[in-house]
């Protein structure tokens, strides 16, 4: 089982149940799913620029990263419908416990001048969305092989009904959030 899980099972559900005033082990907020989304804009010139960007997803997050298309055509791009743009995965069960545990104790704490999450990343309904700058934050990615530092989506789904309680739970998971 993955470390951050047994912890939040063990040790984060009762303190959580009496922060949040919950009568049931099922009411305590927990997480539902992360979801890691790159578009890259040099894809629209060299498709093959998303080939590297799947593999560098695959390497963070332990799961095959699918390519997603545009849906309209933009001209002052130069986009046209149906191109693939991006790639994302969503990730479930443990391998979601397994890279929040990496985020939170590898890729965050190496993220240049950092000082915390900020607090409007949350979207009314515990949900949190953050984005980093750089891929080259995680230790799975190797700084001579890629072509170009390129940023991430990272959303957390969370069960919580409210924001303060989807933050008690990331705090408690040990997400670095700013004071």
């Amino acid at each position: 089982m993955v470390r951050l899980k047994e912890k939040y099972q063990k040790e984060i559900v009762p303190q959580l149940m009496k922060k949040v005033g919950a009568k049931s082990v099922m009411e305590v907020p927990r997480l539902e799913k992360i979801s890691v989304s790159v578009c890259t804009g040099d894809a629209v010139q060299n498709p093959k620029v998303l080939n590297g960007v799947v593999d560098e997803i695959t390497a963070i997050c332990g799961q095959k990263a699918v390519m997603t298309k545009s849906k309209k055509a933009i001209s002052n791009f130069k986009l046209r419908a149906g191109l693939a743009i991006g790639v994302r995965v969503t990730l479930r069960k443990d391998r979601m416990w397994a890279f929040l545990d990496r985020l939170v104790t590898l890729g965050l704490p190496r993220v240049r001048d950092f000082r915390g999450l900020p607090n409007r990343g949350f979207d009314g309904r515990g949900n949190y969305n953050m984005g980093l700058k750089e891929q080259i934050v995680f230790p799975e990615i190797n700084y001579d092989r890629i072509e170009k530092v390129r940023g991430m989506n990272i959303t957390i789904c969370t069960s919580a009904k409210n924001d303060n309680d989807g933050r008690a739970l990331l705090e408690a998971l040990g997400v670095p959030f700013r004071k």
